[in-house]
């Protein structure tokens, strides 16, 4: 900002492309689609700019077709992340002294090429790499991607502006300056806007990223750096490495120039991670920035007076949308005796509606969960279900991982509201749903409240407008995002910031000002006009 003060107006939502039969963006995607399923890709790491090869390729396969190979990327070791953090080190001084323009021009355009040149290769990289059908994509890595880059150089925009006043003779500033040193980004598999907002946020405040992304999603994290590159992010800015967890976390939490960590995961790494940082503290240079997302147990309470389809709606959307593979997914029901029956039978005839499939073939709503791992441990849940007297299985319960990691959409009904599926993160197409008396809200609200150690997401669906403000008040502490009569699930960058408190994380607020905040140290700096001479103040004088 030498030479002048630049605007950037807070942007519109990218629209979302719906797909139909006969859209352009539906025939684009299909033959970017069939482009990449007819290659096989080499994904290096990038550290400093440059194409980094290691000795061990890793295939990487659609989670609904595993005998398919997308290609192999290049997993790195202890000394790949050390090069990661000496690149990010040496592009700093640089980067520091960019000039805000500069900066947000990168990101913008960035956001453009999405919107226009690779948005159905975003798209297509999310569906086979991550198995999110065409819609999902769409949403995630083209829309709230876009939204995260642009909305962020709005609000950072806002941030500069606001400056302390100044007294008479002298002028007050405050520069918001970058950490001193480099920022960890670890991002999931679920989202790529995540994986894209993470380590592009801190960066845009002027900081240097070692960026790990989740293996899983390494197919779309490696097609957004080659965005990024091209958009002229300087070499060593972002540098993005295949590293495990447990390297990437010795090697970045053990260095003195650590200054952040940006992490979407689970609940008992991250709670790793702030032990270790906390046993560190002698070592850094600063007190580093710990932001997370972590997990949810989140729910949808009705009341009964909601509309038995308006209940139905939101459970089969939020608990089965991109498999339950979700944070913010409605993993846990609470629905009155007055209206049980009706939502369970409705419930029922939804999912045995749902078509399951490839991503490839538009007419699936539900996919592969991502990986054997992930398959096993919902499986198990489910097959402890079948057994248990405490339980039953409304619908689904299948489970074939023969040609990909299905699991059909499946309800369990609790007969105790503190059944493990009501209490314990699942993270996949699984429902819990508890009848409770019609005549004992107050009672349910309790239950909702102390159930889970969660707080990320839940929703009131009511017609008694009372009812709403109780539960409103009363589950103040329960969610960090709470929705009045929908979903709990579908935030929208600039208009529902997400995150979430207790064990759901720091909610720090991604796709808010307040996210930013964080990767930001500011200096305050006074400049005196006329300075005094005279050390001796006029009371001193004698009358």
């Amino acid at each position: 900002m030498d030479h002048g003060y630049f605007s950037y107006p807070l942007p519109v939502n990218e629209p979302v492309l719906n797909y139909a039969p006969g859209s352009k963006e539906r025939a684009a995607l299909k033959a970017v689609l069939n482009e990449l399923k007819g290659q096989q890709i080499d994904v290096p790491m990038t550290i400093g700019g440059q194409a980094v090869r290691s000795n061990r390729q890793v295939a990487m396969h659609p989670p609904h077709e595993i005998a398919h190979v997308l290609g192999h990327f290049h997993a790195g070791d202890a000394e790949h992340a050390k090069l990661a953090i000496d690149a990010a080190l040496k592009a700093r001084e640089a980067w520091v002294n960019t000039s805000w323009e500069n900066r947000a021009a990168i990101f913008l355009r960035a956001a453009d090429l999405i919107a226009t040149k690779y948005r159905s290769h975003m798209n297509a990289v999310t569906m086979l790499g991550q198995s999110k059908n065409a819609y999902q994509a769409e949403i995630d890595s083209a829309c709230e991607l876009i939204d995260f880059l642009r909305f962020n150089v709005h609000y950072l925009s806002e941030i500069y502006k606001q400056q302390p006043i100044s007294g008479p003779g002298m002028h007050n500033r405050v520069e918001y300056r970058p950490l001193e040193g480099f920022v960890l980004a670890v991002t999931p598999f679920n989202f790529t806007a995540i994986g894209g907002n993470l380590p592009t946020s801190a960066a845009l405040c002027g900081n240097v990223v070692v960026w790990k992304p989740a293996n899983t999603a390494v197919y779309s994290a490696q097609m957004f750096m080659k965005i990024l590159q091209e958009a002229g992010l300087p070499d060593g800015v972002i540098n993005l490495v295949f590293v495990s967890g447990p390297t990437i976390g010795e090697v970045c939490l053990n260095h003195r120039d650590f200054a952040g960590v940006h992490f979407t995961g689970s609940t008992g790494v991250f709670n790793s991670m702030w032990k270790t940082i906390g046993a560190n503290m002698a070592n850094y240079r600063t007190y580093p920035r710990i932001v997370g997302e972590t997990g949810g147990k989140d729910f949808v309470l009705a009341h009964p007076s909601a509309d038995p389809d308006v209940v139905v709606t939101a459970l089969l959307r939020g608990s089965f949308e991109y498999q339950g593979q979700k944070c913010s997914a409605a993993s846990r029901a609470y629905v009155p005796s007055n209206m049980a029956a009706e939502v369970k039978e409705k419930l029922v005839a939804g999912i045995k509606s749902m078509k399951i499939g490839t991503v490839e073939d538009f007419s699936n709503f539900v996919n592969a969960v991502i990986d054997e791992k992930s398959f096993d441990g919902i499986q198990a849940y489910i097959e402890a279900a079948k057994n248990d007297p405490a339980a039953e299985i409304l619908v689904g319960g299948g489970c074939d991982k023969s040609v990909g990691y299905f699991i059909e959409p499946t309800i369990i009904e609790a007969k105790d509201p503190k059944y493990v599926s009501m209490c314990e993160e699942i993270f996949g197409p699984v429902l819990s749903l508890y009848v409770y008396p019609e005549d004992q809200f107050e009672e349910t609200m309790d239950l909702v409240d102390s159930t889970s150690p969660y707080a990320l997401t839940g929703s009131i669906l009511a017609r008694d407008r009372a009812a709403i403000n109780r539960a409103t008040v009363r589950l103040r502490n329960a969610a960090g995002n709470f929705y009045v009569n929908d979903k709990p699930t579908g935030a929208v960058v600039g208009q529902q910031p997400f995150g979430g408190a207790r064990a759901s994380g720091t909610n720090d607020k991604a796709g808010s000002m307040l996210n930013l905040y964080r990767w930001l140290s500011a200096r305050t700096i006074k400049e005196t006009f006329v300075p005094p001479t005279d050390y001796r103040y006029p009371f001193l004088q004698e009358p």
